[in-house]
């Protein structure tokens, strides 16, 4: 196993975590991963702002939310119902205590593959930006067991905690082809949207992802939709 292997499987384990927030202090950010909330604005305006406004009142699961501001920033925009959950006990703590005067931010102390602290269909959108790909490493094309395993705990969960209508927001900088099959793993069936996201400063893109869980019916209708336009073509051409 090479060294960045070696490195990059440590990201899936909360005692690298522990250990890297540990080193700076209290008011210092480790990092605001793949964009800021400035640079995701019109991203959030569109699957966000525009669909659920603070009016509506959502709630908001931060999936690994780490140091990220973004948590803050959206209680500014009048977001009130937020969970933010990470593995590591020293930034929970940390933002605990930073964060104690921002409204409408709760903190939770979990790993996103076995939330239990949160039911089933309780949540309105869930956001990730950076989890999932601290869970990925090793080749796009054959990724090894323990990727798949941890990936597909996780998209699971992410699942089973949002409601039949709500929205899993994921901000990436993986190319699209080798995220999808981690995204639609086993027990899930998603609606998938992306947008490319114009670079920061780097020679590369990033993706948004936007899903929606298929229920049943609308699986069906699709389905019988799709048969119909068959059947239509079918009798055009003969």
């Amino acid at each position: 196993m090479s060294t960045q292997t070696a490195e990059l499987k440590r990201l899936a384990h909360s005692e690298y975590w522990d250990e890297r927030y540990a080193e700076v202090g209290p008011d210092e950010q480790v990092h605001e991963w793949f964009r800021s909330f400035n640079d995701l604005m019109p991203f959030f305006d569109r699957h966000l702002f525009q669909v659920r406004g603070p009016e509506t009142a959502p709630r908001i699961l931060h999936l690994g939310s780490g140091d990220s501001s973004i948590p803050e920033d959206f209680s500014k925009m009048g977001y009130k119902d937020q969970i933010c959950v990470d593995f590591s006990t020293v930034i929970v703590q940390t933002m605990s205590l930073k964060h104690g005067n921002v409204g409408g931010i709760t903190w939770k102390h979990a790993d996103v593959r076995c939330m239990d602290q949160i039911p089933s269909e309780s949540v309105d959108v869930t956001f990730d930006k950076g989890t999932l790909d601290a869970m990925i490493y090793g080749s796009p094309w054959d990724p090894p067991d323990e990727v798949l395993d941890n990936t597909g705990r996780y998209i699971r969960e992410v699942s089973r905690v949002l409601k039949s209508d709500g929205t899993f927001i994921y901000v990436t900088y993986r190319q699209p082809h080798f995220i999808r099959p981690l995204l639609n793993c086993k027990g899930v069936d998603w609606d998938i949207k992306v947008d490319i996201l114009g670079g920061s400063g780097s020679s590369f893109d990033y993706s948004g992802f936007v899903l929606k869980k298929i229920t049943p019916s609308v699986a069906e209708s699709a389905e019988s939709a799709e048969s119909a336009e068959a059947e239509t073509e079918k009798r055009s051409s003969s």
